[in-house]
């Protein structure tokens, strides 16, 4: 009777172990069939995700045939990806930790503590990326354009998420951060404007003056050097000041984008010509002297010796 006692207990044991380790199998089963569950979720979206980018990326790139709107498509799909991605398995990664029984709680308070950190040394990174994207996203810059960016005039030579490097007039190479990027003025966006002042004498009329400039300034648009950066007709807009010594005439010239300049020098060394055919002065500063006159008459006269005093000459 006893050994039949025993034995039932013995055999009450071992379900009892078969049961717990059936348990435990199911249990890893399951948990096995979770984590290949969100394994293959996460891989779904970040193929979906690569997808959808492709898209956008070839919706716009197939409206846009210049090379460096295409390189700031190329790197603003790169940078949208990597970026889904990150989020993507980031939380993947939480959530398989759950699944293996392994508390978020501490992690997630240490991160967040850690976040909190780094977010606070590193904010002007994170500030120069998010501008860096903004701005490769909008197109407000491209590679060889000459902008004006924090009072620095250069032109344009790389556009990274963290800076722009420009190189100015000298040579100089200027490395701009795209978090301190608030103003930029793009002087080759589409087209340009030449606006040139030309200052003559009172004494002239303005009118043959002003047709000088335009019949100067034609003239350029048919010449076959400037046929291709001269879009438009002459635009004269007149009288544009009335200065100490001189009347201020302006004119407007439309071109291509980064021809202002040159347009300008040229339209400067044809008009001193054609002023100085037609007898037109282009004034300098004059000095005019005046001895002022006495409260008991006239004043006497000024005598001015010009030219050189020869040694031994005396002078009154």
């Amino acid at each position: 009777m006893q050994s039949k006692i025993s034995e039932y207990k013995v055999s009450n044991v071992i379900d009892a172990f078969e049961l717990r380790a059936l348990s435990v199998s199911s249990s890893l089963l399951e948990d096995a069939v979770r984590i290949v569950l969100v394994v293959c979720l996460a891989s779904l979206a970040a193929a979906l995700l690569s997808r959808l980018m492709r898209r956008i990326e070839q919706k716009m790139t197939s409206k846009r045939s210049d090379p460096d709107s295409l390189r700031r498509v190329a790197t603003a799909y790169r940078t949208g990806l990597i970026f889904g991605r990150i989020v993507i398995w980031s939380v993947a990664g939480v959530t398989l930790l759950s699944i293996m029984g392994v508390s978020i709680a501490p992690l997630l308070t240490a991160a967040g503590v850690a976040g909190i950190a780094a977010g606070f040394a590193a904010q002007s990174l994170v500030k120069d990326y998010f501008s860096g994207f903004i701005i490769l996203l909008e197109g407000q810059l491209r590679v060889d354009d000459i902008v004006e960016i924090g009072g620095h005039i250069g032109v344009v030579e790389e556009i990274t998420l963290r800076s722009v490097r420009l190189r100015d007039y000298y040579g100089n190479v200027i490395f701009v951060p795209c978090g301190n990027i608030t103003n930029v003025v793009n002087m080759t966006m589409e087209y340009s404007r030449s606006v040139i002042d030309v200052g003559i004498a009172y004494r002239e009329k303005t009118d043959e003056a002003l047709d000088i400039m335009h019949s100067v300034a034609s003239q350029m648009a048919q010449d076959r050097a400037f046929t291709d950066r001269i879009i438009d007709e002459p635009e004269i807009v007149g009288v544009e000041a009335l200065g100490d010594s001189a009347v201020t005439l302006r004119l407007r010239l439309k071109v291509t984008p980064g021809a202002q300049w040159e347009v300008r020098r040229e339209f400067f060394r044809r008009i001193k010509q054609a002023f100085d055919e037609t007898g037109i002065e282009i004034p300098f500063p004059h000095v005019t002297l005046y001895p002022g006159l006495p409260k008991d008459g006239p004043a006497p006269p000024l005598n001015i010796l010009l030219g050189q005093i020869e040694p031994g000459v005396k002078t009154a």
